[in-house]
């Protein structure tokens, strides 16, 4: 009975200590979706959280400068400089007037401190209402076309 007993504790302890790791670590990862109206919003607890935001890149925002790439994203009449330092190159698909989403904290200057982008797929790459996409042929068979 001793072994067994011996074996729960251990048992029970090993899956504390694994639950404890995966909770205490989401809350580092957990990142919350803000328009720029809520993010101005939140006003200076803003800074203390890690949310990201999104919007269009305003044309002829964009600004390199070494490592640091800086933009203004616009969403409803409103606008909201974002520097971002991350370690991964930029998308393709980033350029003037593309979606883009910005992850990381509100500065105390104001800029919008990103060490993430993510660049939606541009509209181009949709087809057109009733047009197969791009390079893609329509299927007939003994009924019509599908």
């Amino acid at each position: 009975m001793k072994k067994y007993g011996k074996f729960i504790a251990l048992t029970v302890l090993i899956l504390g200590m694994l639950i404890w790791l995966g909770t205490s670590s989401m809350k580092d990862t957990q990142t919350y979706y803000k328009t720029i109206a809520e993010l101005a919003q939140l006003g200076p607890g803003a800074a203390r959280q890690r949310v990201r935001v999104g919007g269009d890149v305003e044309k002829g925002s964009i600004i390199r400068k070494a490592d640091l790439v800086e933009f203004t994203l616009a969403q409803d009449q409103r606008r909201l400089k974002v520097s971002y330092d991350g370690k991964d190159p930029l998308p393709d698909t980033f350029r003037d007037g593309a979606q883009a989403l910005a992850d990381g904290k509100m500065g105390t200057d104001g800029v919008f401190h990103a060490n993430k982008i993510q660049a939606k797929c541009a509209s181009k790459y949709a087809a057109k209402p009733g047009q197969a996409p791009a390079g893609l042929k329509p299927v007939t068979n003994t009924r019509g076309t599908i």
